[in-house]
């Protein structure tokens, strides 16, 4: 087998020679990827900000805060004097509303992602995510509109928002089809979707300050212009494949091309019937929905536990919010390295390298949510375990979630729609699902939260690591020929 294996990876083997010529400084594959982490940080900080806003819409008789069982943390003392500015404008919701309001994003979010996909594969990805941004941009700065108007209202411009945002991630899959030489997959994919993270570490404290000193309203109107800005430079700047590509060099338009001749599909029609009945693709829907269901409770949640639970004022909030996800931000970006290096060097064959990341990234966080779940009252170690946690998680990026390009990169847009539509379902249901077991905010309701969370991580690793595959599949190249990468 091993024989066999080297064999067939060694064409590839050519790429890090060709890469003297196409240094990655200044390329315009790294361009396209540090111009992607930039789009990537902004959909995140659009999607979180409301998380945090929230806290500072609702009058705080409606979320049940003032909670008075043993069970609750006791108050934490704050050392911050400044005068918080109080102007903004409270709402009579309650914890389910709250938890629809939440949640709302997702009813838009799930319907664009295989349609997104598609469309990327017959136009392109760059109108495709270039709108998916200033959609979502445009509607955030309708929110506190929107919010004024009623429950219905906002509900609504949520749901759009997730509408222009849900083709965001498949556009740029299908974008790295063609930009993405095999051996440099992990590394681009990482930069670019690490800005995910970023925008979740910036935009956490930052509208956590902007509430604190001005008015929740801002965090909706200052990233939702800056959403509208980057529109700009993205349409300026980028092109859908290195064939378009204005300023591209000679040298690495042929590398890119010559890296991927052997993996892409001439088929005009797509393969839905053997794509649908890939295990392979199905190992990927399973662990892509188990890793969100923890991902997004926490992420639309945080804050609210570190406020009813924890009980750190809003300023505090938000950095403490964050800091999970910088950690996750600083993995992504080394676990992308190491994966191609465990790749490159012969190490590791790529379904290794897969399911040796999915692993940690998913066993690892479901280790360590149960343990916060357990210290309950203890104020560092809940921070530190949460932050370990979703740390840990950065792992997966470099595991299934680039996994679509090594399965079928002609059609890894349609893929990541397929798998991202079923992982949507997490972020739809989660945060109800939550706010509906925390009705009365103690410590045990949390916990239960997160062993839910926990097991169907747990469950998720174990079955993309029995049934992942590292190969380009017979479907999805022209000619059904197997070939490995």
């Amino acid at each position: 087998m091993e024989p066999d294996e080297g064999e067939d990876r060694t064409p590839l083997l050519k790429e890090p020679r060709l890469d003297g010529a196409v240094p990655a400084c200044c390329s315009a594959r790294y361009n396209l990827a540090l111009l992607a982490f930039f789009g990537f940080f902004l959909l995140y900080a659009l999607r979180v900000n409301l998380s945090v806003a929230l806290v500072d819409m609702v009058e705080p008789n409606t979320s049940l805060a003032k909670n008075t069982t043993s069970n609750v943390c006791p108050e934490h003392s704050s050392t911050i004097n400044t005068p918080r500015n109080t102007t903004g404008k409270k709402y009579s919701w309650d914890a389910d509303t709250q938890g629809w309001i939440l949640g709302s994003f997702f009813y838009g979010y799930i319907i664009t992602q295989i349609p997104g996909g598609y469309l990327a594969s017959k136009i392109g990805g760059k109108l495709l995510l270039g709108f998916g941004v200033f959609g979502t941009s445009a509607f955030t700065l309708l929110t506190p509109l929107a919010a004024d108007l009623g429950v219905g209202y906002l509900v609504a411009v949520r749901a759009l928002e997730g509408l222009g945002e849900g083709v965001t991630f498949p556009a740029m899959h299908s974008m790295w089809s063609s930009w993405a030489p095999p051996l440099e997959r992990s590394k681009l994919l990482s930069i670019s979707y690490a800005g995910a993270q970023l925008g979740t570490v910036v935009s956490l404290p930052l509208s956590g300050l902007i509430c604190y000193y001005m008015n929740w309203v801002y965090v909706f109107y200052i990233f939702g212009a800056l959403g509208v800005l980057w529109f700009f430079f993205w349409m300026w700047l980028v092109s859908d494949t290195p064939e378009t590509h204005k300023s591209i060099s000679h040298a690495e338009r042929e590398y890119i091309l010559s890296s991927l001749k052997d993996q892409l599909s001439t088929q005009k029609s797509v393969p839905w019937r053997p794509m649908l009945e890939s295990l392979p693709l199905w190992a990927i829907v399973v662990a892509h929905f188990s890793y969100n269901w923890t991902f997004y409770t926490l992420l639309t949640l945080l804050p609210t536990y570190m406020k009813e639970i924890l009980r750190f004022d809003a300023q505090e909030n938000g950095f403490l919010s964050a800091l999970p996800y910088f950690g996750c931000w600083l993995c992504i970006i080394l676990s992308g390295q190491i994966a191609d290096y465990l790749r490159e060097k012969q190490k590791l064959s790529t379904v290794c390298v897969r399911k040796c990341f999915t692993l940690i990234g998913m066993i690892g966080p479901a280790v360590f949510l149960v343990a916060a779940g357990f210290i309950g009252c203890n104020y560092a170690l809940a921070v530190a375990f949460v932050t370990i946690s979703t740390t840990l998680g950065g792992f997966c990026t470099s595991g299934y979630s680039i996994n679509h390009l090594d399965i079928a990169p002609s059609y890894a847009g349609i893929l990541l729609g397929i798998t991202n539509s079923f992982a949507t379902i997490p972020g739809m249901v989660g945060p109800v699902i939550a706010k509906s077991l925390t009705h009365n905010n103690t410590v045990g309701e949390w916990q239960t939260v997160f062993y839910i969370a926990a097991s169907i991580n747990l469950f998720g690793a174990i079955f993309f690591a029995l049934f992942a595959s590292g190969e380009v599949q017979d479907w999805a190249v022209s000619g059904y020929h197997l070939h490995r990468n």
